[in-house]
C-alpha cells in the first residue's frame, strides 16, 4: 500500500460525512502525510503538510494493518505504534475513519 492508496481509502471512508469539525493529520514519517479537514463541507482530505488539530504518527505498515484490520488501533496506541500529539478527542473521530 502507499501513500496514494491510504489517502484514496481515507477519502471515500469520510465522503458524504457529515461535517468533522476538527482538522486530523496522520504522519506516515517518510511515507508523508494525509490530513483530513473536517472544518470544510465536504470533508477534504489531501497530502499537504499543513497545521492540525490533533495529529497521529504511526508508520505506512502499521497504518496498513489497522485498515485490513489486523492490527487492533487500540492495542497499536498501547503498544506505542500510535502517537497522538493534540486533542485527544479529535483522534477518537478517526475511528470513523478506520
Amino acid at each position: 500500500m502507499s501513500l496514494q492508496t491510504v489517502t484514496e481509502a481515507i477519502r471515500r471512508k469520510v465522503q458524504g460525512d457529515k461535517e468533522l469539525g476538527a482538522v486530523l493529520k496522520l504522519d506516515l514519517a517518510d511515507a508523508g502525510v494525509v490530513v483530513v479537514d473536517g472544518r470544510k463541507t465536504p470533508t477534504e482530505v489531501h497530502n499537504d503538510d499543513t497545521p492540525a488539530d490533533c495529529t497521529v504518527s504511526a508508520s505506512l505498515a502499521d497504518v496498513e494493518a489497522i485498515m485490513a484490520r489486523t492490527l487492533d488501533p487500540m492495542q497499536a496506541f498501547s503498544l506505542g505504534k500510535l502517537r497522538l500529539d493534540g486533542d485527544m478527542s479529535v483522534a477518537m473521530k478517526l475511528s470513523s475513519i478506520f
